[in-house]
């Protein structure tokens, strides 16, 4: 009944997190840092940004009347529980959707074969759909203790109807997959376990990364062999491919990742063999962890399949849109990558895509939480000037402070863990904003230590060990504003030239920090006539995503697009607060919306657990039916009106 296998060692230190929805660093001062992030090299990318992209920006003012007739509510798979609820797939006449992390893997009835009743539980909710008016649930695959289940898949293979679903740890449980037979989905038989591991050796066994939480997933077949393709949550070969061909032995095939696209001196020709130490830390330091725009990295996110299995879609974040050939599964070849940096908000974020059935057209979605821009300043003294800064994702929103601005006078508070110790002192006035250097303890604690001396924001600068480079703090709810700057950054605050130079209690130069609205993430549709040489044909926005201070817009609402699944001339899209849209795309460089379904008011909140929150999206083909997954409410069937099918 169960099987485990893996590439590597079974001891675990501290791994990669694959946390969703965004990267973020969170200083834990129980987890010893594994690699030190420095400086970066430039990015190897803008030599993509002159590339000439013919973009036709769409807005839509959806929903409208007809839109709305097009795409009714058909039936409705109750799972009300707030945030709770992630992808969704159907197969033969049963819904499946994956949960998220409240409540965390159990492991209750997960020894034995065949489903547990427990609908608000972290496993898997299985709904009979046969009836898609009336969706029945009839129970949940048992969730692994420890882990949470982002993605499920289905999928008629040659050994039968084989279930995959990921796991990611959420309280110190295993990473990998689930494999199940599903040919009687009110009866299932768990097949084996399989653990998942960085592929660098030394990444391994030095570094830790072993039994790496997977995020997504894609099952498909050659003949008469099955796959399955994955995300795995490491460093190195962040695609992996396992054959599964004898369901209760899969094999790992083969990995490859954003590593091979590598510029620079540091980079190993290799690097699923280089065994250097400093080679592989530069590597992650200073390519795999860096990027663009707010959330920068090069890991991918998820991976879409060919129907016929030859090629594999990488959203592969800042490394942009991956076209890999793998008609041979154990070599994959690099064909193409889709990137223009100078699109949009000049974001890479290539989180999810799906290929037209020939592959001409791709449509890929960008998934940016980061709606405002920071515009940081030092607004006097001798280092006065516009410098780099990002956001807290734990403090409070500049977006919701009065102007959008914190501004004020600035005072030292060392590193902000201790107090009493450090003899932090308290805020002279209104408006005054605290500096603390990063290290130590966590941002949260610095956080409340600026709050109980009363100061209005918070500036954490890197210690020198981090440099320059910011990324996203997190970290348990303050109500506080508060930014990550630079190293640099900190000390022209002061106007020192190291920080053993700085005393707590110093006052500093004033600075403002603004956020300026510029936009969630939106569709970007690729023409792939040429599949080594993609051309960015259109993006489109709807109007909350490309104005987020629109009046029409909820202030609660989360309006980035997530996932999309493409049906002849047709993209699905599930796009959280604006529900679910269909998009005609048959002419790429004016894609269309036909149609949406998107609900608000008191009446429709209570019966949905919340605000409408779509996250998964499937369509089953040649029919009229789509599966929407809302985090709230649970499943919803829609059905296409004007599709002319039955």
């Amino acid at each position: 009944m169960l099987a485990t296998f893996g590439l590597g060692s079974l001891g675990v230190i501290p791994r990669t997190g694959t946390t969703h929805p965004s990267f973020a660093v969170t200083d834990d001062a129980e987890l010893p840092e594994r690699v030190v992030h420095g400086g970066s090299v430039q990015d190897p990318s803008r030599r993509l940004m002159k590339q000439d992209a013919a973009t036709s920006d769409v807005v839509s003012d959806g929903p409208c009347a007809d839109c709305a007739e097009n795409l009714t509510l058909t039936g409705r798979g109750e799972r009300l529980l707030p945030s709770g609820t992630t992808d969704v797939w159907a197969h033969d006449g049963y819904a499946y959707l994956g949960t998220f992390g409240d409540p965390c893997g159990t492991g209750e009835g997960f020894d034995e074969d065949g489903l547990v009743d427990d609908r608000l539980g972290p496993g898997v909710p299985v709904f009979d759909v046969c009836d898609p008016h009336c969706p029945t649930y009839v129970g949940s695959l048992p969730s692994v203790e420890g882990s949470r289940i982002n993605d499920v898949k289905v999928a008629d293979m040659n050994s039968g109807s084989i279930l995959v679903h990921s796991n990611e740890p959420c309280d110190g449980g295993r990473g990998g997959f689930e494999v199940y037979d599903v040919d009687d989905p009110t009866a299932p038989t768990h097949l084996a376990s399989v653990q998942v591991d960085d592929a660098n050796e030394v990444v391994r066994d030095t570094f830790g990364v072993v039994d790496v939480g997977v995020h997504n997933l894609f099952l498909f077949t050659q003949g008469a062999c099955d796959y399955v393709a994955l995300q795995a949550g490491g460093y190195f070969g962040g695609f992996q491919i396992f054959e599964l061909t004898e369901p209760t032995e899969p094999e790992f095939v083969s990995a490859w990742g954003a590593e091979y696209l590598c510029e620079g001196e540091f980079c190993s020709e290799n690097p699923h063999e280089e065994d250097d130490e400093e080679v592989l830390t530069a590597m992650i330091d200073d390519w795999l962890q860096d990027g663009f725009g707010q959330s920068q990295n090069r890991l991918l996110h998820d991976v879409t399949v060919s129907q016929d299995g030859t090629r594999a879609y990488l959203a592969h974040w800042d490394a942009g849109l991956i076209l890999l050939d793998i008609s041979d599964p154990e070599n994959p070849r690099f064909v193409s990558q889709a990137l223009d940096p100078t699109a949009g908000d000049h974001e890479g974020n290539s989180h999810q895509a799906w290929p037209s059935a020939d592959g001409s057209v791709v449509v890929e979605t960008e998934e940016d939480f980061a709606p405002f821009a920071t515009t940081f300043r030092i607004t006097d003294g001798p280092h006065a000037g516009e410098y780099e800064a990002a956001e807290g994702g734990f403090t409070t929103p500049l977006a919701d402070l009065p102007d959008q601005t914190m501004a004020g006078p600035t005072t030292y508070l060392g590193l902000g863990c201790d107090p009493a110790a450090e003899d932090v002192p308290q805020a002279g006035g209104p408006g005054e904003i605290a500096v603390i250097q990063r290290g130590d303890c966590r941002f949260d604690t610095k956080a409340e230590t600026a709050i109980e001396a009363g100061y209005d924001g918070m500036i954490v600068f890197n210690n020198s060990a981090n440099g320059d480079a910011v990324s996203t703090m997190s970290g348990e709810s303050r109500d506080i504003p508060g930014l990550l700057v630079g190293h640099t950054t900190g000390l022209n605050v002061f106007d020192v030239g190291s920080a053993d130079d700085l005393t707590v209690g110093a006052t500093g130069e004033s600075i403002s920090a603004v956020a300026e609205p510029e936009r969630w993430g939106n569709v970007r549709i690729w023409d792939y006539t040429d599949e080594a040489n993609p051309v960015l044909a259109s993006e489109f926005d709807t109007r909350c995503s490309a104005d987020p201070t629109h009046e029409g817009c909820d202030p609660r609402g989360t309006y980035s697009v997530h996932n999309t699944i493409v049906e002849d001339d047709k993209a699905y899209v599930s796009w959280y607060s604006n529900g679910v849209l269909i998009l005609d795309i048959s002419d790429p460089s004016k894609p269309v919306e036909t149609a949406r379904y998107n609900r608000g008011g008191d009446d429709f909140e209570e019966q949905n657990g919340g605000i409408q929150d779509v996250w998964g999206i499937y369509k089953e083909r040649e029919k009229p039916w789509i599966y929407a997954s809302d985090r709230n409410g649970g499943l919803y069937v829609l059905e296409e009106r004007d599709s002319g099918r039955t």
